[in-house]
């Protein structure tokens, strides 16, 4: 700053210093660069009012809002208004400064009400367009919450209906094959009671098989053993060998398929079935009758504890599947396979003392004299049942082949062609249904 603005400067300072002791105080209803004596300062005009509008924005302090300069605030006019507010006091005293100060305070906020005042309105509009917005977000934030709310549970809901329809065919699903497993088990425990039927027989010092001692080969892991045939042929004019495939424990799942291969190949065969009541074992029965098939009775029940109780008990199951059988298919069977065979030591009774009364119902036993090995609960290879059931037929005059018909023998049904090929490509060998003319094949005399 040169000579010539400091001396400016400090000659403006000592007479504004001198107005602020005089004319105190600046009163801030004053127009602009005008003084007043304190009291009697006009309000100001319109035109020198600040300038408000909607677009005014507040930033930084209330006295700058309001027009006031930031110049007020520096430094130099700080230590000026102390000087000068230190001035009034000595020459006026503090209770008419303090007194003015207040009047100023009040004015103060008078004009920021006006101020304020004239914003309002024309904001009004603008403001409620905002609440209704803000309204209107609400409602749409309400309904929304109010659609999930009630959606979620209907998903929900369904989510669940198709798992608990799931559930239920997975149920029905694992209970048939609950009762499968169940009947698999039945099959497996009469089985296990042939096997030890066959244990026990295997410690006697030998069968006979009508006058003829059994044969010494002897199936340990299978159902039944194998027995040689009689020494005399039913014919002499007939073939040489002389081979019955015979079926047990049927009629099952795989009845039809093996009658689709007899009549592929144009041999009948023999089936001792049991009491199987449904439909489809009914069908059976007369599909076996109708393709020209012997019918022979394997007992109704198949359980050795009732059956072999006592020949009482033995009459009343023998009856009543003789019964059902005759009501099927409208044969009366007289072809008889005991369960375990005729050498079984499952019973406690002399097996001969049922013989008798099948004789005198005028009723053949048939056991067998050649075993496939399908009565065990191992699932045989087809190999193995092809040899089971050909290599000893040559050796035999008359050969009685068992094989067993029920839903766990799938590779029975499999083999069975191969066997039916390879017996029918023997030299003078021939397969038959058992009929009455057919000598039987025994293990007790």
């Amino acid at each position: 700053m040169s000579e010539k603005g400091r001396v400016k400067w400090s000659k403006n300072y000592m007479l504004s210093l001198l107005g602020q002791i005089v004319f105190w105080p600046f009163d801030e209803r004053s127009e602009p660069g005008k003084l007043c004596f304190p009291g009697h300062c006009p309000k100001p005009s319109e035109e020198s009012k600040p300038k408000w509008s909607r677009k005014t924005e507040f930033s930084g302090s209330l006295p700058e809002a309001f027009g006031r300069t930031k110049a007020k605030m520096e430094p130099e006019n700080r230590v000026f208004r102390v000087t000068a507010r230190s001035l009034r006091i000595f020459v006026f005293g503090e209770s008419a400064v303090n007194s003015a100060n207040g009047r100023k305070q009040k004015y103060h906020k008078e004009i920021i009400d006006q101020r304020v005042g004239r914003v309002m309105p024309e904001n009004k509009n603008l403001a409620a367009d905002g609440k209704r917005k803000r309204i209107q977000r609400l409602k749409k934030s309400i309904i929304l919450m109010l659609m999930l709310a009630i959606m979620v549970p209907i998903v929900l809901c369904i989510v669940l209906f198709v798992k608990v329809l799931s559930l239920n065919k997975t149920l029905i699903m694992l209970s048939s094959q609950v009762e499968g497993l169940a009947w698999t088990v039945a099959e497996q425990q009469q089985e296990l009671e042939e096997l030890v039927a066959e244990l026990r027989l295997n410690r006697k010092a030998g069968a006979v098989v009508t006058n003829r001692p059994v044969s010494s080969r002897v199936h340990l892991d299978h159902e039944e053993t194998a027995l040689p045939e009689p020494d005399q042929p039913e014919d002499s004019e007939q073939p040489l060998h002389r081979v019955y495939l015979t079926f047990d424990d049927g009629p099952s799942i795989y009845t039809d398929d093996i009658l689709e291969i007899l009549d592929k190949y144009d041999v009948k065969a023999t089936f001792f079935v049991v009491g199987k009541e449904s439909d489809a074992e009914k069908e059976a029965l007369t599909m076996i009758v109708d393709g020209g098939h012997t019918l022979g009775m394997h007992s109704f029940s198949h359980k050795y504890a009732e059956l072999y109780e006592s020949v009482e008990d033995f009459a009343e199951d023998f009856v009543k599947l003789q019964s059902y059988l005759y009501e099927v298919t409208g044969v009366e069977s007289k072809f008889y396979r005991f369960p375990g065979g005729s050498s079984n030591t499952v019973s406690d009774i002399d097996m001969q003392e049922f013989a008798d009364y099948l004789e005198s119902q005028g009723v053949q036993f048939y056991d067998w004299n050649i075993s496939s090995g399908d009565g065990g609960s191992t699932l045989l290879s087809v190999d193995t049942l092809v040899r089971n059931c050909t290599a000893e037929i040559r050796e035999n005059d008359v050969s009685i082949i068992l094989f067993h018909d029920s839903s766990d023998k799938r590779t029975t049904v499999e083999a069975l062609p191969r066997i039916i090929e390879n017996i029918l490509a023997m030299e003078d060998t021939v397969i038959l249904p058992i009929t009455e003319e057919t000598v039987p094949v025994q293990h007790i005399n």
